[in-house]
């Protein structure tokens, strides 16, 4: 069965009937972040997630090629987060992210894709 970080980590995802603090742990991302309008058509931000996606998706399936990533397991791939924020008038920041478990994260370090 393949590993779950939204199910398996609820208390950060799902939320409380009533506002609380929660600690949250040191995690893997695969991240890009970049500057710019997300709104654009062919906006870098697009271009970004169409990247994130595919290094995401590649990792899942490498179980099925001929490198095999120290540490494998299999995981559902996490919704997409997002961090946004503006300095000043002109342009947005932001920083696009997947969860993922440390293999995945080493394997990004280890290889180019």
């Amino acid at each position: 069965m393949d590993y779950n970080f939204r199910k398996e980590q609820k208390e950060l995802y799902v939320p409380g009937k009533s506002p609380s603090l929660i600690n949250v742990p040191a995690m893997k991302y695969l991240t890009v972040r970049g500057h710019g309008d997300p709104n654009q058509e062919n906006s870098e931000y697009k271009k970004a997630i169409e990247k994130l996606y595919a290094v995401a998706y590649t990792i899942k399936m490498s179980k099925k090629g001929t490198y095999q990533i120290p540490d494998y397991f299999d995981f559902v791939v996490s919704p997409l987060e997002g961090l946004w924020w503006q300095d000043g008038i002109t342009g947005i920041d932001y920083k696009v992210l997947f969860h993922c478990n440390d293999s995945p994260s080493r394997l990004c370090y280890s290889r180019r894709f």
